[in-house]
């Protein structure tokens, strides 16, 4: 019997029978990038915010295996990691760290790497916990690490919704393009944000060389939710610890992240999210 179909039988369980009702979940979206120093973390942390400022409920998973820094960003020290939750020490409520923005959360630590060899009834404990942060969440943001490796395509490709950052250097469009390239067969939504601009004209620049390459070979077209300009407040709020749209909300770079949480809220097309918690779970083991 494979794994996928213990797992099929695991979802079908009595306990855990109400993910199977047909409801609207949280909206999970992996936030990734083609190579490491784009900014992504401090993307994902300064969205979560932006999102929350919206009125929405807003869940983190820090999920990059080399560098999990969610909690550096944030100035938080989180008590416990995934890995207890795996374990059965700790209840994922018990694991979650709530910051004063009532933002929710989750470091993954070892606990990501551990899902490859999960027990029948270690996946079935997991699924239950998770399913509390996400009946409690609206947006569920996982902070993948940068590049292709496979504990990041796995998160990618479970997820309905990919929020891919890049900035104008060279290198980060190649590798960026690389990660498309890697997911392309797959039914995300991949959305594209432009870090670190000098202006509009040159995001949509960068976003058009990423997406005619995406249209041209994969005939897979990238949507563009924003830009965000280069901005030394930035800088300045990660020494201090403190998300930049907090310490400087009127700075260039916060203006463009509340953009992006309005687009992604009004404009853009997100999967909709019918059982959607239920179908990444089936997804990410499927991949791991």
């Amino acid at each position: 019997m494979d794994q996928a179909q213990k797992l099929r039988e695991i979802i079908a369980k009595p306990s855990i029978k109400k993910l199977d009702k047909e409801k609207f979940d949280s909206n999970i979206i992996a936030i990734t990038s083609g190579k490491g120093g784009v900014g992504k973390t401090n993307f994902t942390v300064n969205l979560a915010i932006a999102l929350s400022q919206m009125g929405k409920k807003v869940s983190i998973i820090d999920a990059d295996l080399g560098l999990a820094n969610i909690d550096v960003v944030m100035g938080i020290v989180p008590k416990y990691t995934l890995s207890s939750v795996i374990k059965g020490d700790k209840k994922i409520q018990e694991i979650v760290t709530i910051t004063s923005e009532g933002i929710k959360v989750v470091s993954g630590g070892s606990g990501v790497r551990d899902l490859v060899n999960l027990k029948e009834e270690e996946i079935e404990k997991l699924i239950k916990s998770l399913s509390v942060l996400n009946e409690e969440s609206d947006y569920i943001l996982i902070d993948t690490g940068a590049g292709i490796g496979d504990s990041v395509l796995s998160f990618i490709k479970s997820a309905s919704d990919v929020i891919l950052i890049v900035t104008p250097d060279p290198s980060s469009i190649t590798d960026a393009y690389a990660v498309v390239k890697n997911i392309f067969n797959y039914e995300n939504n991949v959305k594209v944000v432009v870090n670190r601009v000098d202006s509009n004209k040159e995001g949509q620049e960068v976003f058009e060389k990423i997406n005619r390459a995406s249209l041209k070979f994969l005939n897979k077209p990238l949507e563009n939710i924003g830009y965000i300009y280069e901005d030394s407040s930035v800088k300045k709020s990660s020494i201090i610890q403190k998300p930049f749209i907090l310490n400087t909300p009127n700075s260039l770079a916060s203006k463009g992240i509340g953009l992006i949480a309005y687009n992604l809220v009004n404009n853009s097309k997100l999967v909709p999210a019918v059982n959607g918690f239920n179908k990444f779970i089936n997804k990410l083991f499927k991949n791991f």
